[in-house]
């Protein structure tokens, strides 16, 4: 049994009632309703629309700001870092244009179960689980527009009109970040809402006591009423699909072949096998020394560069570009306060080249780009000494 007054719906299961707020990420008023409701209903329970790494950001706010990014990498946490950059960025935005703090009924949803002395949930599933099945979904064209759709939100300024932030305050966050690439991607509604609804729902009603308060996006009340008289398999919905075998057998299958080449064109005549090899370093490792010198890299990177294209263009599971972003932000280490400030900084020529993220942003890309650019000179000229050799 169900029933609604103001954002507030009431269901009463198996001997438990479980109150869910329906809240608005971007509305003042929601904390204050998060608070009263609390205060007031004295719940045992107390769940959260958060994972416990963005809780962990939430309540670690300073440690985060200090933690340097080669520790991240070392960590593999630089995809997360990224997702952080951009949820920030947007969230900056909006604060600054509407006086408005996102996350902050989930905030005050946090304190009020501490001064209760209420159980903490953390109900949502793994930011980086839901990402990944997203990716798996959208194919090799959708990871490129999902890339540019996350990379665009990071470094746009645009403003956010009054009809997009009404439409929002009746989103999912994570929705209203991805709210233009799900109308063109159908099917991402399943991991990014479905698939979130029952693992929520799942987690509120294995929530300890007999009266639990669940603080939600509105988006996730009407999914959630429906999937919470189900059991669902939170491990089935935790897993991370398998990757496809294509993408690597073509991968692989590319350097095997212009190795095969200098290979027999070593057998056939060693003088221009010997030809071949020097043009492919010549020209691989040259181009991604001359974008990591564009970049404005450390010596020692545009070295690392020259040194590691070579053979990076013969392994598709490396790049040049890691090896020269991994030197120069060892030489030129910045703080994930270099971080914070990338969306501002990008938007002047002395932000951007004094910003240490950006700067290693572009010796990456830019050694990448020359890497991909000396592949395929040095590979024809590798096939035109094959060519003239037969």
């Amino acid at each position: 049994m169900a029933e609604e007054i103001e954002n507030i719906t009431r269901i009463h299961l198996d001997g438990k009632e479980f109150i869910l707020i329906g809240t608005a990420h971007v509305s003042k008023q929601s904390a204050e309703q998060v608070k009263q409701v609390i205060e007031s209903e004295r719940p045992d329970s107390v769940c959260v629309e958060l994972d416990k790494q963005r809780y962990q950001s939430i309540m670690d706010g300073n440690k985060w700001r200090e933690m340097d990014i080669f520790k991240v990498i070392k960590d593999k946490k630089a995809s997360l870092l990224l997702m952080n950059l951009a949820i920030s960025s947007f969230q900056k935005r909006m604060a600054a244009q509407f006086g408005i703090n996102p996350g902050q009924e989930m905030i005050q949803g946090i304190e009020s179960a501490k001064e209760l002395g209420a159980e903490l949930v953390l109900a949502d599933r793994n930011i980086q689980v839901t990402f990944s099945r997203i990716w798996h979904g959208v194919g090799f064209i959708g990871k490129a527009k999902l890339l540019m759709s996350i990379i665009f939100s990071v470094f746009s300024n645009e403003s956010i009109s009054e009809e997009e932030l009404e439409k929002m305050k009746n989103q999912d966050m994570l929705g209203s970040m991805l709210n233009e690439f799900t109308e063109h991607f159908p099917k991402l509604k399943v991991p990014l809402i479905d698939e979130r609804d029952q693992y929520l729902a799942q987690k509120i009603k294995d929530a300890k006591g007999q009266k639990i308060v669940a603080v939600l996006g509105a988006a996730h009340v009407p999914g959630i009423k429906e999937e919470i008289k189900k059991e669902h398999d939170l491990a089935r919905l935790s897993q991370i699909p398998p990757k496809s075998k294509a993408p690597k057998m073509i991968g692989w299958a590319i350097p095997i072949l212009i190795l095969a080449v200098i290979a027999y064109t070593f057998i056939a005549n060693p003088t221009a096998g010997a030809q071949q090899t020097i043009s492919w370093i010549l020209w691989n490792g040259s181009f991604s020394a001359l974008g990591t010198l564009i970049a404005f890299g450390h010596p020692l990177a545009i070295v690392t560069a020259f040194i590691a294209a070579p053979i990076t263009s013969l392994n598709p599971l490396i790049a040049a570009g890691w090896f020269a972003g991994f030197v120069q932000a060892y030489f030129r280490r910045p703080s994930v306060k270099d971080f914070e400030t990338l969306s501002t900084d990008v938007f002047s020529i002395k932000g951007f080249w004094d910003n240490k993220v950006s700067r290693i942003l572009l010796v990456v890309t830019l050694a990448n780009l020359g890497s991909t650019i000396g592949t395929v000179v040095g590979g024809a000229d590798v096939v035109r000494l094959f060519l003239e050799n037969l």
